[in-house]
């Protein structure tokens, strides 16, 4: 039998390289995920998949096939979400994000999918951008909004913010309001992203470029304890400026203009999907994520309470 859904086994047969992680995938039994692979081979009157102890193998039909299969999966798909009522689409996404991006925009993000398809559930993993790559390539979330791109294989990134890190501290630190120098910084400790985590390594880079003294880091996996060690005093804050716009414009963080300053890293990120027939609506999320990211960045920081 040739139908849709005898497609759609067979793309995640050959896809997932067997049928118990087939069945698992499309929450069938093994024998119907055989039967229907059975029924294909009988309609097409040839061997598409050879079955072995180590997974299922494509034949040369089976190659080909699959490339027909997935064009017609994702044009279903297409056709679903072109023609009905975004109101009426359901389904769950699974949404890897940074925390920058957790302290910024993401809560408009999440009003705007809600406003948009009311019936869809988001699924948030919040984590660093090393973890979430991994995440995205094995399939335990569907769009990463991670510092990017990702490389591998069949992976798209939409670019969706750029923002550069910059020197904070509480106003009762002792640094002057001017140009600071390296040495002027590093008398204080520099509290900033974990070790794991690109920025820290970069921005270690700079800091050791020219200074005798190495910097005392309280390195951080979270974002909040960041800001708060800094508003107490007790080193100068290297993050992305949108993550303290609210503190900034209350006053109660300065920025530290420092000598490096033009060759501090840049936090670029991007909204990056595994491409899948069935993974249009995950792709219409990080279209989303790409326009909220843009109008935030627009919008002026809440004044002072």
């Amino acid at each position: 039998m040739l139908d849709l859904r005898s497609l759609e086994v067979f793309y995640w047969v050959a896809t997932l390289s067997g049928f118990r992680r087939a069945a698992e995938k499309l929450h069938m039994t093994q024998p119907a995920v055989s039967a229907r692979i059975a029924q294909l081979e009988e309609a097409l009157d040839c061997r598409l998949l050879d079955r072995s102890k180590a997974g299922a193998v494509l034949t040369a039909k089976g190659i080909e096939l699959l490339g027909y299969a997935e064009r017609m999966l994702k044009l279903h798909s297409e056709m679903v979400m072109a023609l009905g009522p975004a109101s009426g689409v359901r389904g769950t996404v699974r949404l890897g994000v940074s925390e920058t991006i957790v302290h910024t925009w993401l809560s408009d993000l999440l009003k705007k999918i809600h406003a948009i398809y009311p019936k869809v559930t988001i699924e948030i993993e919040v984590d660093v951008s090393g973890v979430l790559r991994d995440q995205l390539v094995s399939g335990e979330v569907d769009v990463a909004l991670l510092l990017g791109p990702v490389s591998a294989p069949r992976i798209k990134n939409l670019p969706i913010c750029d923002y550069p890190l910059r020197c904070f501290a509480s106003p009762a630190l002792d640094l002057p309001d001017r140009v600071v120098t390296a040495a002027e910084l590093l008398a204080h400790p520099i509290i900033t992203y974990s070790r794991v985590t690109r920025p820290y390594l970069e921005l270690m880079e700079r800091l050791a470029t020219g200074s005798t003294r190495g910097p005392r880091v309280f390195a951080n996996s979270s974002l909040s304890s960041i800001v708060r060690m800094t508003l107490d005093g007790i080193g100068v804050g290297v993050v992305a400026e949108v993550a303290i716009r609210e503190e900034r414009h209350s006053g109660r963080l300065r920025l530290v203009r420092t000598e490096f300053d033009a060759d501090m890293p840049r936090l670029s990120y991007t909204a990056s999907i595994m491409d899948r027939p069935d993974n249009l609506l995950a792709s219409a999320v990080a279209a989303l994520a790409q326009s909220t990211a843009a109008a935030w960045e627009r919008e002026p920081p809440a004044g002072p309470a």
